[in-house]
């Protein structure tokens, strides 16, 4: 930014300089002592400290420049594939499952904020940290492991939307799967707009998902005193292989590993300056904006469970998993006509919303485990080419009646790579060396130290029954 440029930014009350910002390669100068690497190279260097954000006026005004990068994240906690476990768990156990949604959704929050903490203390995002923290062997598994868990994501995501075309037009799913390969325009297009129309897309879209379902619930007219109840834990979701089964599920939808990559390079678009006030700033607006969102994906994912306990299970169709089986049923169960178009509508709004945070995940991982930079419609073909081969495969070969199996187990897939991905959060947040003044507080870190040894335990149970069966 030239210095006629800086001081119009600074007489309109916003920041657009930051370290690193503006320069052709990306680089950015990490001063923090406890890394390998001094310069790195960004990931999503095109969108890097490019936003600016304000700096006077009243805290609500200044935490609008933050307001965004929170609910591209959200949208990963609410995907086609969470749908699936939803469906299935409120269908088949009631409300019982809504504990496992709140608590999944709490520890969403807290390894969010942790992201957060991790970009704006360190400048790096948590692919770019491990590359940097660890050997330099260890950055292909941990790559691959991100790539699989992304490609299970688009898995779902080609599903869901594939389903959502084929309730609203009644377009064959086989049809749909194949165009789904399609919406790489849609992501070029809003890229080339610029990062805050992206993120205005997302809001957008996440605001006609929650309208529908809230009309929805409406609808369903649920029993509030055994949805307030379903909150409550109960030892069952332990003992229960089916029911530990779909809550490893909600988990695996709910906290997803591409996310917590996806988020510490996002929360890096705003120009946030490099002095450590206005990194403690960056770091509460950040930690505030993800932390609402995600309460609008609790609210959202809740809602779908609530919807499947209330149409289905108290009226004895307790097997109901798929998305289409739901929207058929939805009719009669409810009433009304307009349901099942409110359920498609917002099943295309989620489908079309997780392909665009994929695809920036997906160049996340790449650039920062591996330091390989392609362009963004050519990564968005490479991994969508992947996750077509079995979606189409089951469809075309098994029917509409496998692919809740198929969205369940992609699910699942995610949780079992999600401590990968958490362990080394916690412990680069921990590290006073790595972090500086913004090292993550005793209490959080044992927090989230806590939130993966659960994780790791009823990942290590799930296999045990498996194999026991």
């Amino acid at each position: 930014m030239s210095d006629s440029a800086s001081s119009a930014a600074g007489a309109a009350g916003y920041s657009g300089g930051a370290q690193g910002a503006g320069s052709a390669s990306g680089d950015a100068l990490i001063r923090t002592a406890g890394w390998r690497e001094a310069p790195i190279q960004t990931s999503l260097s095109d969108v890097f400290r490019t936003i600016p954000v304000r700096t006077t006026g009243a805290p609500w005004k200044r935490f609008l420049s933050f307001l965004g990068p929170g609910y591209l994240v959200a949208v990963g906690y609410m995907d086609p594939g969470n749908w699936a476990t939803a469906i299935a768990g409120g269908s088949k156990f009631g409300y019982t499952l809504l504990f496992v949604a709140l608590v999944s959704n709490i520890m969403a929050i807290i390894l969010q904020a942790l992201c957060a903490r991790l970009a704006v203390a360190s400048g790096r995002d948590l692919a770019q940290a491990c590359r940097d923290g660890y050997p330099a062997w260890a950055a292909y598994p941990l790559w691959f492991l991100a790539e699989a868990a992304i490609i299970a994501t688009d898995i779902a995501e080609v599903i869901g939307t594939a389903i959502g075309l084929n309730l609203l037009f009644g377009m064959p799913l086989e049809i749909g799967v194949i165009l789904t390969a399609l919406d790489v325009f849609l992501i070029l297009m809003l890229q080339r707009l610029g990062f805050r129309y992206l993120e205005a897309f997302v809001v957008a879209l996440l605001a006609v998902i929650a309208v529908c379902f809230g009309l929805q619930i409406a609808l369903a007219d649920p029993h509030w005193g055994e949805v307030i109840r379903g909150f409550a834990p109960t030892t069952d979701i332990i003992s229960n292989p089916d029911m530990l089964y779909l809550a490893l599920g909600i988990l695996g939808a709910t906290v997803m590993p591409h996310n917590l990559y996806l988020h510490s390079a996002i929360v890096q678009t705003r120009a946030f300056g490099s002095e450590l006030p206005q990194k403690r700033e960056a770091l509460k607006f950040a930690t505030i904006d993800s932390t609402i969102a995600l309460m609008l994906a609790l609210l959202i994912n809740g809602s779908i469970l609530i919807l499947a306990a209330a149409a289905f299970y108290k009226t004895g169709n307790t097997e109901v998993a798929e998305l289409g089986q739901a929207h058929a049923l939805l009719s009669p169960l409810l009433g009304s006509a307009f349901a099942p178009t409110l359920f498609g509508i917002a099943l295309l709004a989620c489908g079309l919303n997780s392909t665009v945070t994929a695809t920036l995940a997906g160049q996340v991982v790449m650039e920062g485990f591996i330091k390989m930079r392609v362009s963004p419609w050519v990564r968005r073909l490479i991994t969508r080419a992947i996750a077509i081969i079995p979606a189409a495969g089951v469809t075309i070969f098994y029917g509409e009646s496998q692919t809740a199996k198929l969205l369940i187990l992609t699910q699942v897939v995610l949780s079992l790579q999600l401590p990968f991905a958490i362990i080394p959060l916690v412990q680069f947040t921990a590290s006073r060396a790595k972090m500086g003044e913004l090292v993550a507080p005793r209490w959080l870190t044992a927090i989230a130290a806590i939130i993966a040894l659960v994780i790791v335990v009823l990942n290590v149970k799930l296999i045990t029954d498996f194999v026991a069966g």
